[in-house]
């Protein structure tokens, strides 16, 4: 179902313009369209931030924000800005997310928590959590369709899934074993270095290297976290009793988090024709 903000977004009025009026005509179009496939990410973390600690109505954050969220999800389905088919590729990342929270903030690893009440949490770890890693997908789905995205060079789905696999895994291992990250990220240097993502902001074709994309959505989550932690959502452990930034390895891990995101939607059936595979 289609709505008509959107195809006004993808179909924009022509404007017959050259040199820097166009250049800035691009620039406008395309951070309107990143505000648009930021819609459900940047209400989400709106709530986080403007929700007091002490919740609202006798209702507490984590429940409130679950609230939202699921708030979100409905209007965004029943208006058309979502599919049915684009909200089975959210759920099952919030089910990712969920599953590495439980894991993360354990007794027995603490690598984050979760420090006030809540009737909506589990393990220790709020429900609303999960739509973190949600709204990344969200993301990352909306450009897909707004933008026009194609990928030119794609490696090969097999070798992405792999790497995916692996990148997911180490999550949970690197607290037992060693710690394999870098080298999954050597790996996916070498797969994706011809890789570009084409897109469109107005109605030029513009070109970006994959990677550069990955790091760039990894950067912004970064900073989204930084805030997070900053509003006490959540906490690590070097920032109990006063605030510290979140470590800059994190940007990293975010990047490669992105990467495996990105996999997922390539199994959406609408995008799969888009992707150009490396032979």
């Amino acid at each position: 179902m289609s709505n008509r903000i959107d195809d006004f977004l993808i179909h924009p009025p022509a404007v017959n313009c050259t040199g820097v009026k166009r250049a800035g005509l691009e620039f406008l179009w395309f951070g309107v369209k990143e505000l648009r496939a930021c819609l459900f990410a940047g209400l989400f973390f709106l709530a986080m931030f403007c929700v007091p600690r002490t919740g609202l109505m006798g209702i507490a954050r984590y429940d409130l924000l679950l609230l939202i969220a699921v708030t979100i999800q409905v209007i965004m389905l029943k208006t058309g800005l979502e599919s049915r088919d684009e909200l089975k590729a959210i759920t099952l990342f919030h089910l990712l997310g969920f599953g590495l929270e439980l894991f993360k903030t354990s007794a027995a690893i603490g690598s984050w928590h979760y420090p006030e009440a809540g009737w909506s949490k589990i393990g220790g770890v709020p429900l609303f959590s999960g739509f973190m890693y949600a709204a990344v997908g969200s993301y990352i789905i909306q450009c897909w369709r707004l933008m026009d995205l194609k990928i030119r060079h794609h490696p090969p789905l097999f070798f992405a899934v792999l790497l995916s696999l692996a990148l997911y895994a180490n999550f949970f291992t690197h607290h037992f074993i060693g710690d394999y990250r870098w080298y999954i990220a050597s790996v996916a240097l070498g797969l994706y270095a011809r890789s570009e993502v084409v897109f469109t902001a107005y109605q030029r074709r513009l070109r970006m290297p994959l990677l550069v994309a990955f790091l760039l959505i990894g950067f912004f989550i970064w900073l989204a976290e930084n805030l997070g932690t900053l509003f006490g959502v959540w906490q690590y452990p070097n920032q109990i009793g006063a605030w510290a930034t979140v470590h800059v390895g994190k940007w990293g891990a975010w990047s490669l988090l992105v990467m495996m995101t990105f996999t997922i939607t390539l199994f959406l059936k609408d995008i799969k024709q888009r992707v150009h595979i490396a032979q």
